[in-house]
């Protein structure tokens, strides 16, 4: 297992980079954790499983994920905990780390 993290910056571009930097095209991210100060995620409507509703969040959220590496692309599914014990879920788009921190725990594929 490899532990990238992140103290600061985009979290999927900063993930990208590592992976990349440590020859990972293909991989499973079995644990994500930390917090963002800012996230975009994306869910699909219910009438169109084909189209994605981005919603950008300018507030801090507590995180927790999984995901993959295919083709060298980090791809996230998070849940982000937000003020009032409220939680925020879809694709992770974007994270803006600079308060806290993150960390994916990842597998490669062999």
């Amino acid at each position: 297992m490899i532990v990238f993290e992140v103290p600061a910056g985009e979290l999927v571009a900063e993930l990208n980079r590592q992976a990349a930097e440590a020859g990972i095209t293909d991989a499973a991210i079995v644990s994500l954790i930390g917090a963002a100060d800012s996230f975009t995620v994306s869910t699909m409507p219910e009438t169109d499983a084909l189209k994605d509703t981005i919603t950008k969040y300018d507030l801090p959220g507590e995180m927790t994920g999984t995901g993959e590496i295919r083709n060298g692309f980090v791809h996230l599914h998070v849940v982000m905990g937000v003020e009032g014990d409220r939680a925020i879920a879809g694709h992770l788009h974007e994270a803006h780390i600079g308060t806290h921190f993150a960390r994916a725990y990842v597998i490669p594929a062999t």
